[in-house]
């Protein structure tokens, strides 16, 4: 198991620029970073993985497709062949990084709504575009993770259920889901009994206080919702997610209107040890 930091807490592009934040990160106990890909050449990802690989920090990767021309399930082929073309960048972009996981809605643009539920063809278009870059994905050592939105945030996935079924519909073992517990927290009745009933097809997890803030700040069960996690198997990447109003675009994308930490530091020097400490005690309570 690794615990990792997302770093949008500080940036969309991270660079040498950011290396005060990730030694803190690291010295917090951190054994890595999630690195937003939105821009950029796969060969400044290489470098950045260089840059990591100096300080001791292994690394996840995280995506969205933002704009209504890039988007799986459009009715106009144009975008989703826009939005396979991105995934593929997105994939070559993290293997260069050194990243094995690559996560985010990979699914529908954020924000893009019909007014109506998911159509069995949405759906289906869905699966076709991931299921046609998995295969490269597996080849470049990158296991795809889809993360179920809340309902104010996207339509085509909300709960572990429509993503589970959506991974069977791929039906390829390098595509899977992220498990992330602020979505969780809105849109699963049993938060802990999806990851029961469903926790075979997780395969990334974000730890992710229900107000966004420092996760055991909060009101998530986290003995709960390790247990059952361990109940699956499950020994990958517990990555923490919070986000502030350092970036004043992002903040308006997450609806951050109020500070919900005095550092932003104090998510990985507070956070990290916390979940260490919970998945730890977690292992202790199924003996």
């Amino acid at each position: 198991m690794n615990i990792g930091v997302n770093m949008l807490l500080w940036a969309t592009s991270v660079t040498k620029e950011h290396r005060t934040a990730l030694q803190a990160i690291q010295a917090a106990g951190a054994d890595g970073v999630e690195i937003p890909i939105m821009e950029g050449a796969p060969a400044a990802y290489r470098e950045l993985g260089r840059l990591l690989d100096g300080l001791g920090l292994k690394r996840t990767a995280s995506m969205a497709f933002v704009t209504p021309d890039v988007n799986p399930v459009s009715p106009d082929p144009a975008c989703r062949q826009a939005a396979a073309d991105s995934l593929r960048w997105l994939i070559a972009c993290a293997h260069e990084l050194g990243a094995p996981v690559l996560c985010g809605p990979m699914y529908q643009t954020i924000g893009a709504f019909t007014g109506d539920g998911p159509t069995e063809t949405e759906k289906a278009r869905a699966a076709d575009v991931l299921r046609g870059v998995a295969e490269e994905a597996r080849q470049a050592g990158v296991t795809l993770a889809m993360e179920p939105l809340n309902r104010f945030e996207a339509y085509m996935l909300n709960t572990l259920a429509d993503a589970a079924a959506l991974t069977d519909r791929v039906g390829h073992p390098n595509v899977g889901v992220l498990f992330d517990t602020f979505h969780a927290n809105i849109e699963e009745k049993d938060p802990v009994g999806a990851i029961r009933a469903h926790g075979r097809v997780i395969r990334h997890f974000h730890c992710s206080a229900n107000d966004r803030g420092i996760p055991g700040q909060d009101h998530i069960d986290w003995p709960a919702t390790f247990r059952a996690l361990r109940e699956t198997g499950y020994d990958g990447w517990l990555v923490l997610e919070a986000f502030g109003r350092a970036l004043p675009g992002l903040a308006a994308a997450t609806k951050i209107w109020r500070d919900l930490f005095d550092d932003a530091l104090n998510v990985a020097r507070l956070g990290v040890p916390f979940i260490r400490g919970q998945w730890s005690d977690a292992a202790s309570a199924r003996i």
